[in-house]
């Protein structure tokens, strides 16, 4: 195809549309001209609708309305002539005279009736041309003697040729005329088309008059139009020939097999070789029974397509109705019986992405497609009679979903870069390749340019494009220098040639390096390292959750250390001050006994008095401090040294742990320790009273406690006097 408004500089593009379009046929985009991808086959499709449409290679627009043209298939004779029926069984009257019509024989030929002599047909006899001729134009068997004798020869067999008057040999057939040796000169049976492979059709014997093994027969099948829809096998017991399905049978494809069967002598004596063959041949004609069968489809050769920018509704494929394949019409996509509903099984299309219209069979789009996403989708049809839904029938469809340029170019990585402070002009730098989603019918063909906001860095680099869909970037003036300029962001504009053509900016990274004398590079600035390794706002989002889940462990971990250490403290203290009793007040003078604790008191233990020895003179006790109660008893020397290291040892404690107040009180411990020489201190039992008691010591304890000692003392000075 050609353009009028074609100058020749290629600023036109051309492309076609319609059947075949991008699989059997390509256009070249320049020139207009067509060429044929595959071998066409006229018998199958006689010609292909197309449109053809020229464009503005830069703004995809049409330059003038699309046109629509017919490519016509030519005929070759490449195909041959075949009788549609055979083989053929006539009769005729014996002793008829020369030119008496038997019967006729036609064959077919699939070429072009219309176009040269491909399609004409020529008979003529092969064998048997002593008793019968053919004429060469319609087939029509005559007698070629008239003595033919029914008593001398029952049988004959002629072998009739057909071809094409362009030379092109045909198929022959064979004619079969007179009687056999058979019980019955022709057997007739009938049996459904729906019969299992393997089931039985007939029985077939053949007559012999000798007897004991010479009786014995095999049978074969000579020849059948069916294409071995049956077999034969050989009764042992009988001797009869067993007629069986071998093959699925199909009434709507033929109804009725002839089928020759051939009975041979299984014990021939070559003895008697010059008295005939010993085998003889009988016509089986099998008459196949209709059933009603669910409908049956005839599939599309090859897969059916559809463009990923058609609108929801659009027709898959060519379109056509559904209906009888006629010869010189495109193909059906499928082929109906009367009567029919259509459906798409939904377990083949979950995202009901196509329909299917229930009554014509047109599929038709239900959803937007994307062949990036999807280029291929295998769907289900069902087709089931009107009136009896229970015969069903499917067919699987493969339907390729065409691409558009609906994608743009990118770079294939985010490409980085490294040049040398001394570099030359012209030093390659890096090389670029893109990547398209897109496959165009004519290949990828991507064009490189610099950005039109790279003019800062276009004087420091040029960018080269090459034809294999890469490009080079190479250094425009000598030396850098890395304390000026260390890092180039320099974007690169990639641009497709498919229609409509999409573009796209991506940024190559430069970055400016130390290099030694061979040009190995030594280090570069820590800015461009930054840069280049800059991350992404996702991996930046997860670096932070990653950060405050850390602060957040660590605080959980501080505080449930320091509750601990506070639970801990707690404990200490309550340890430390269990059963300390501590008065800060003077009471209500020395006259006052009522504001003391008498048993408290009674219950401690003078542990100055049992450190000094029983009356040293100690340094004076503080207000605060607690004084024992006295003895009840004169204890011998005793050992407190358990005590003592007991005490120092938590002294030590709660001067080395900070978190201790620093609490002024006295711990009594209630422990006696080991073996302690010391009666009970309990006056339950106790049969002395408190006039045994010595309270003289009362004088040491200071002058808080002189009227105390002066009571007890006194009350013990009387008692003495009143006893003596």
């Amino acid at each position: 195809i050609h353009s009028d408004s074609d100058e020749g500089d290629g600023s036109i593009k051309y492309t076609i549309s319609g059947e075949g379009a991008g699989t059997i046929f390509l256009i070249d985009e320049l020139t207009g001209d067509i060429h044929a991808t595959e071998r066409l086959d006229r018998e199958q499709k006689t010609f292909y609708t197309l449109r053809a449409q020229a464009r503005d290679r830069q703004t995809n627009q049409l330059l003038e309305p699309e046109s629509e043209f017919v490519i016509k298939v030519q005929d070759v004779n490449d195909s041959e002539p075949r009788f549609l029926g055979g083989p053929y069984i006539g009769s005729v009257a014996e002793l008829s005279p020369v030119g008496t019509s038997v019967m006729q024989v036609m064959a077919s030929d699939a070429d072009d009736p219309t176009y040269g002599s491909s399609a004409r047909v020529v008979y003529s006899v092969l064998e048997g041309e002593q008793h019968f001729t053919v004429d060469s134009q319609t087939g029509v068997i005559q007698t070629a003697v008239a003595n033919l004798d029914r008593e001398t020869q029952d049988r004959y067999e002629v072998v009739i040729r057909a071809t094409d008057m362009a030379g092109q040999l045909g198929g022959a057939v064979r004619l079969h005329h007179g009687h056999h040796r058979h019980h019955g000169q022709m057997y007739q049976f009938s049996i459904a088309e729906t019969a299992p492979v393997g089931s039985l059709v007939g029985r077939v014997k053949a007559e012999d008059s000798d007897v004991g093994e010479n009786t014995d027969m095999t049978y074969r099948v000579k020849d059948e139009a069916g294409l071995g829809a049956f077999q034969v096998t050989t009764d042992s017991h009988s001797q009869e020939a067993l007629l069986s399905v071998q093959k699925p049978l199909d009434f709507e494809a033929q109804p009725v097999h002839t089928v020759v069967v051939e009975a041979l002598n299984k014990f021939a004596d070559p003895r008697f070789a010059d008295l005939g063959t010993f085998r003889d041949q009988a016509i089986v004609r099998v008459t196949l029974l209709n059933v009603d069968e669910p409908p049956e489809f005839h599939p599309p050769h090859g897969p059916m397509e559809v463009p990923e920018d058609a609108l929801v509704g659009s027709v898959v494929g060519d379109g056509h109705r559904p209906g009888p394949r006629r010869p010189g019409q495109p193909h059906p996509e499928m082929e109906e019986a009367w009567g029919c509903k259509y459906a798409i099984d939904q377990s083949s299309d979950l995202e009901h992405i196509f329909d299917i219209d229930p009554e014509r069979g047109t599929i038709v789009t239900g959803k937007l497609l994307d062949r990036e996403t999807a280029g291929w989708h295998n769907i289900t049809v069902l087709a089931m009679e009107a009136d009896n839904h229970g015969k069903v029938s499917r067919m699987s469809l493969q339907i390729r979903i065409l691409d558009v340029n609906d994608n743009p170019p990118e770079l294939a990585t985010p490409y980085e870069a490294a040049v040398c402070e001394d570099a030359k002009p012209g030093e390659l730098i890096h090389t670029i390749s893109v990547v398209d989603r897109d496959e165009p019918q004519s290949g990828h063909h991507f064009y490189f340019t610099l950005a039109p906001e790279a003019s800062g860095s276009s004087r420091h680099f040029s960018l080269l494009d090459i034809t294999d869909n890469t490009a080079a970037v190479r250094t425009q003036r000598p030396g850098f220098n890395r304390q000026e300029q260390d890092l180039f962001l320099l974007p690169i504009l990639v641009v497709d040639s498919a229609p409509p053509a999409l573009s796209s900016t991506g940024t190559l990274t430069i970055r400016v390096c130390g290099c030694d004398s061979s040009g190995a590079i030594q280090s570069c600035n820590a800015t461009a390292y930054a840069l280049s390794a800059s991350l992404s706002p996702g991996a930046l989002i997860a670096l932070l959750v990653c950060v405050l889940i850390l602060v957040v462990l660590v605080l959980l971990i501080l505080t449930l250390k320091r509750h601990q250490k506070g639970h801990l403290a707690s404990e200490e203290d309550e340890d430390m001050r269990d059963n300390v009793i501590k008065y800060n007040d003077e009471g209500g003078g020395e006259q006052d006994t009522e504001a003391y604790d008498m048993s408290a008191l009674r219950s401690l233990y003078d542990f100055s008095e049992a450190k000094g020895g029983g009356g040293g003179e100690g340094p004076p006790s503080l207000p605060s401090e607690l004084r024992p109660l006295p003895q009840w008893g004169q204890a011998p020397d005793l050992d407190f040294s358990l005590f003592r290291d007991y005490i120092s040892r938590k002294v030590g404690l709660a001067d080395e742990d900070p978190s201790v107040p620093p609490y002024d009180s006295f711990q009594t411990y209630a422990f006696e320790g080991a073996d302690s020489p010391l009666t009970s201190f309990s006056s339950i039992n106790s049969r002395s009273t408190g006039s045994e008691q010595d309270f003289s010591y009362l004088s040491s304890w200071g002058p808080r406690f002189r009227q105390l000692a002066a009571l007890y003392a006194g009350r013990r000075g009387e008692e003495d006097t009143a006893e003596s």
